[in-house]
């Protein structure tokens, strides 16, 4: 989480992978895709996968879940070198691609795909008014947008306890309350919007997370980065573990569907 340098080095790419699963960046695995697309059908879809990181959720859009096209993208040069050879291993080279994007509007057409998906990394998109249009604008009638983020649970200004939290973190987070979320994908035109809380989730798996950093695996996170930079994850993770616990972090799962 904390760390110097790019947000995604290969260096913390591996060490998150270590933590919650080849490919994946975040943590719930391929249960917690599961749980985002929640009564959404992929199979011979078109999906946009916003923050495509490593690639691991990427491919199993294809692999698992059944789309037929998937499009991962991402501002980060390791993460896609990374995705694009998980890829190629899956042999999944004719239905998902991996594109380096600049931040800014999505590089895709109007009504081009029939899912947007995301997990946990539009936190980095400040102006979710601009991400809630940009869903809409590529979606096709009827499609669907699918993401998890982590929100704060109020609007204004952070309390002490998640100010610190945010600075050891230092990556630019840009939370938004669940309020806000709805708020902008109503404005953007989207219905049946559903968000669906996993702060109970999180308060478990960071302490399972802390136990694993300070405990007999430490030594081999040690070793993928640097004593002193687990010290500084342990730190992280502590802080991070505050916040949940007073429910002001509160990621979120969503769904909102484009009208037909």
């Amino acid at each position: 989480m904390s760390h110097e340098g790019d947000l995604y080095d290969d260096r913390h790419i591996a060490f998150l992978e270590r933590l919650w699963g080849e490919g994946y960046l975040s943590p719930g695995g391929v249960d917690e895709i599961r749980r985002t697309l929640s009564g959404i059908d992929l199979a011979g879809k078109t999906v946009l996968d916003i923050g495509c990181g490593a690639g691991g959720i990427t491919v199993e859009l294809a692999r698992t879940f059944g789309a037929a096209h998937v499009i991962g993208i991402d501002v980060e040069e390791p993460g896609c070198a990374t995705a694009r050879r998980r890829v190629a291993k899956a042999g999944l080279d004719g239905r998902v691609e991996i594109r380096k994007v600049e931040p800014g509007p999505l590089p895709l057409p109007d009504a081009s795909v029939d899912v947007v998906f995301s997990k946990d990394s539009i936190v980095h998109i400040h102006d979710k008014d601009f991400l809630a249009r940009e869903v809409f604008r590529v979606l096709k009638p009827g499609g669907w947008f699918a993401a998890s983020d982590w929100l704060i649970s109020h609007d204004g200004e952070p309390s002490p306890e998640m100010k610190t939290y945010l600075a050891a973190e230092d990556l630019d987070f840009g939370m938004a309350s669940p309020r806000r979320y709805r708020e902008a994908l109503a404005a953007a035109g989207f219905t049946d919007i559903v968000l669906d809380n996993r702060n109970p989730f999180f308060r478990v798996e960071m302490r399972k997370d802390l136990a694993r950093l300070e405990g007999p695996e430490r030594a081999e996170f040690d070793a993928m980065l640097s004593p002193a930079e687990i010290d500084r994850q342990i730190r992280t993770w502590k802080t991070m573990i505050v916040v949940l616990d007073t429910g002001e972090h509160c990621p979120h799962l969503f769904r909102a569907h484009k009208p037909g």
